[in-house]
């Protein structure tokens, strides 16, 4: 897989019939003649502004939003910590959120947004710090007044710095076990002592408070020092998104930001790469946390963003990652030595970058590194001297550009990110576009990357529990066990030549690009499902697109199988089974991802389900595909035993799961009657064979029955067209597959009923024992499905969440984890409390739970009405807020299908409650 980010959908080829992308959009914003591009389907409006005090804004109103975003990106990150106070960007991250001059009240800031239906946070990279929230619309103005205080007068009392430094570190305690981190910062740790990407970016206790005394420092002065030095309004970018006017917007934003001080900080750089040629070169052995072996082929290579326009690195990372016949994956998987492999940039800046290939290997494939290396070099050596072929370009440009412009609306707190972290980098045109778009053929600029891909300019990380015993180096922050040995280039010279003779070549067209992006006339403008089709096989529900008007559309097909769950023995195999059948489809389905048709098949509780959805044009394609791989399903011996093998590492890691995720399973294995103990379903799988899934599947198809749902940009007679060809396909076939499922055979999800009165606890042993996190799951279930207490309860959640969080993690310092929010089992609902400590036991922190909810009683009954009243428009707002894709509109109204509830008008039904 190619790992750069995706758009959410992408189609069109020219060169291959398919219908031209639509021209750009243009905003033309009302300062300095600035154009931005826009996708052409986008109403909302867009202006830059630039403050007197150099802060540069992007205003993005948006008339029909229930949601307002604000996002500020600081170009200051954790490369400017200062040498011997690792982490002390991201300290003063954590430290703007606790209080101002202007609101000194601890805590206040997070409070308004929580309490007008909203949510907040931020992080620190390497050259940047992103500050952001959104809350409900007309709370806009006062969030944005509180908001702007961060970077105004911020106060940093003495106690709230020593408690934060806790905070900092309990965050970094969570992430000492996770291999994602660990191997991250092993790459660091790799590289030029001199260059900061050398540097410990999180910070703990023992940065910020042991060694700073010890080096005779004030924490707190050293924090004001760097924020009254970094933080100036020239080195800012803010994004507002509301849904009033632009002039307004703007009136609101001169207002409450003209007061940042503008101390014309000059940009901070960071010349030259971080590796010098000693960490070239190299092969490092590193021992992870969980079992698995991966393999990490990394290269310093020019920065695309340099010539993001002509986008090298996605015409390369399309090839390298590509898994149609006659790629790598495909090559590597026929071997039976890779699981996954994903190609693309990594850790990037405008002065260095890195180009990654990450393989994630079979047990066999262990064995074959060397061989599996060859073969990705052999790869390039193709892509080298084969010539830049352009209809690759304008294909791939194709489903770039039109995917931009056919771009799902998505939340406002995740555009508004987005967008300042590209305001940091790109024009004020591409602000929108990005590097998302490729918009020149440059085969030299392609050339030029491909030759910086050498055995010569190479980094292989190679990661496996195998190497335990075998090494002899430690990585300072982590832990993490390394060796380093030396690989020159004729070494592997010498594993191209010894690899494999396999048939590579460069992918066909996509046949999925779709070339019908009109929509579809239809007649029924309903605002919910109705039923459109029942037999006794299968029932269809179908809602036409009413709302967002793109060329999409959403399929959901449960098929309820009761001996799916009947055993854990059943479980696991009806999970094997329909991993197969994603592994079988693969090499066939991987284009119409790429092509923006997405795809899935996973068990549930009832049986297993297949997901589409995408573009419309070539959806009955995929779906008639997948429904014949289920008719003429085998078992493949040889891919049985990868993914036999891929869930038993699976298996065998859930004990390095963090300790709050554990404490979330047990719960819903004791609550839920159809769930199997992890186990045990361990312990069937490891006696599986092949024979005992191609003996269990006609019985698991022999009761059926289909729930479908078809959403989006398709008439009703093709939909019933669609499900009548499967029923004919499983069903109706001289020999079927399927049989059909009886009314009282339909499974039912059942949850223990907690009778009132009494506790219940369930202690268990964390399984990683070199975890020094324990966890608590305090769960209060409230009652079944019934519309005014489910508002109730939400209300609670609601006002109760943030002083839960303030009170457990900010003033008490249980842990970074601590969380207070709604849980909805199957229609059963109830509140959890979810803390996750290095400081206290489980015992203790279910003590501390208890007081709060004692102190927070008394907080309910000093409530005032005024207060009270607030939080119940909050709740209404957050109710009504509306769909802003198909994607959210059917989660909706699946979740009401799947669960036999069929309240489609809950949202209304709640809001309108006495």
């Amino acid at each position: 897989m190619d790992s750069r980010p995706r758009e959410t959908d992408a189609p069109g080829d020219p060169a291959n019939g398919a219908a031209p992308p639509p021209a750009a959009a243009v905003a033309a914003a009302a300062t300095g003649g600035v154009e931005i591009t826009k996708p052409r389907n986008d109403k909302r409006g867009y202006r830059r502004v630039v403050l007197p005090n150099a802060l540069e804004c992007l205003l993005i109103s948006d008339p029909d939003t229930d949601k307002a975003a604000a996002s500020m990106s600081v170009s200051v990150g954790y490369f400017c910590d200062p040498d011997g106070l690792e982490g002390l960007a991201h300290f003063l991250e954590h430290m703007l959120f606790y209080a101002s001059k202007k609101y000194p009240i601890e805590d206040s800031y997070s409070k308004y947004i929580a309490e007008h239906g909203g949510s907040t946070n931020a992080f620190t990279s390497t050259e940047r710090t992103n500050f952001y929230f959104d809350v409900n619309s007309d709370s806009l103005h006062d969030a944005l007044d509180r908001f702007a205080q961060f970077f105004i007068k911020p106060l940093m009392s003495p106690d709230a710095v020593h408690r934060e430094i806790k905070a900092v570190d309990s965050e970094n305690q969570k992430n000492l076990l996770s291999d994602p981190w660990r191997m991250s910062q092993l790459q660091n740790h790799l590289c030029d002592e001199n260059h900061p990407y050398h540097k410990f970016g999180t910070g703990n206790w023992d940065t910020l408070e042991v060694k700073a005394k010890e080096k005779g420092l004030d924490t707190r002065l050293e924090l004001i020092k760097f924020y009254d030095s970094h933080y100036s309004a020239n080195l800012m970018k803010l994004v507002v998104y509301g849904k009033d006017s632009l002039d307004n917007l703007q009136n609101l934003v001169e207002n409450k930001f003209c007061d940042i001080r503008d101390i014309g900080r000059k940009p901070f750089s960071f010349p030259g790469h971080p590796c010098s040629s000693e960490h070239l070169q190299i092969l490092v052995k590193a021992v992870p946390i969980k079992q698995g072996h991966t393999l990490r082929i990394l290269w310093p290579i020019t920065p695309n963003v340099r010539c993001y326009k002509e986008g090298p690195c996605k015409y390369i990372s399309h090839l390298i990652g590509h898994e149609g016949e006659g790629s790598l994956f495909y090559i590597l998987k026929k071997l039976g030595w890779a699981i996954s492999l994903e190609a693309g940039e990594g850790d990037w800046s405008y002065d260095f970058s890195f180009f990654s290939v990450v393989i994630r290997l079979t047990d066999e494939g262990q064995e074959h590194m060397e061989d599996a290396v060859g073969l990705l070099f052999r790869y390039i050596t193709l892509l080298q001297t084969s010539g830049t072929p352009k209809w690759i370009f304008d294909e791939l440009q194709t489903i770039c550009e039109t995917g931009f412009h056919y771009r799902d609306k998505g939340p406002p707190i995740h555009y508004v990110v987005n967008i300042s972290s590209n305001m940091q980098i790109f024009p004020p045109e591409d602000w929108l576009i990005a590097s998302s778009m490729p918009s020149k053929f440059s085969p030299d600029a392609i050339q030029n990357i491909l030759n910086e891909l050498t055995p010569g300019n190479v980094r292989i990380f190679w990661e496996s529990k195998r190497f335990e015993g075998q090494t002899n180096l430690t990585e300072p922050w982590y832990g993490t066990s390394y060796s380093v040995e030396a690989v020159p280039p004729s070494i592997i010279q010498k594993w191209v030549a010894e690899a494999p003779e396999e048939d590579l070549h460069l992918p066909k067209p996509n046949i999925f690009i779709p070339r019908d992006l009109s929509l579809k006339n239809v007649e029924e403008k309903v605002s919910v499902p109705f039923m459109l089709r029942k037999t006794p096989l299968s029932r269809l529900w179908y809602k036409p697109d009413t709302m967002f008007f793109t060329p999409k559309a959403y399929i959901k097909m449960d098929f309820h199988c009761p001996l799916s769950q009947s055993s854990p023995e059943s479980a696991v195999l009806t999970d094997v089974f329909t991993r197969l059948l994603m592994d079988y489809l693969n090499d066939y389905a991987y284009d119409a991802q790429v092509a923006g048709l997405y795809y899935a098949v996973k068990p549930n509780d009832t049986g297993f389900q297949v997901t589409m959805v995408g573009y419309n044009d070539k959806m009955r394609t995929l779906l008639e595909t997948v429904i014949g791989k289920i008719a003429e399903f085998e078992v493949r011996v040889d891919r049985f035993s990868v993914i036999k093998e891929a869930m038993t590492k699976e298996y065998e890691n859930f004990k390095f799961r963090q300790p709050y995720q554990q404490v979330l399973y047990y719960c819903s294995l004791m609550l839920d009657e159809q769930a199997w103990p992890w186990d045990e379903e361990f312990s069937a799988l490891s006696h599986l064979e092949a024979s005992d899934l191609g003996n269990f599947l006609p019985h698991l198809l022999a009761k059926t029955f289909i729930e479908c749902y078809f959403a989006g940009n398709i008439e009703p007679n093709e939909a019933k067209s669609v499900i009548q060809h499967v029923e004919d396909v499983l069903f109706n076939a001289p020999i079927s597959v399927c049989k059909p499922l009886s009314p009282s055979q339909h499974l039912a999800r059942r949850i223990v009923k907690l009778e009132k009165g009494l506790r219940y606890y369930y202690p268990a042993m964390c399984l990683n024992h070199q975890d020094e996190n324990s966890a608590l799951l305090h769960y209060i279930q409230t009652h079944q499905d019934n519309v005014k207490q489910n508002v109730l309860l939400h209300l609670l959640a609601l006002i109760g969440k943030q002083p839960a969080f303030h009170q457990l993690r900010s003033v008490e310092q249980l842990g970074y984890i601590a969380l207070l929010r709604q849980r909805n089992d199957s229609g059963v609902r109830g509140l959890q409390f979810i803390i996750q400590s290095t400081v206290k036991d489980p015992a203790n922190l279910d003590a501390r739970v208890e007081n709060f909810l004692k102190m927070f009683e008394s907080t309910l009954y000093q409530m005032s009405d005024a207060e009270f009243k607030s939080n119940v428009r909050a709740l209404i707002d957050m109710k009504l807020e509306k769909y802003k894709n198909i994607r959210e509109e059917s989660a909706f109204f699946w979740g009401e299908i799947s669960e036999g509830t069929l309240k489609f008008d809950r949202k209304e039904a709640e809001v309108c409650i006495p």
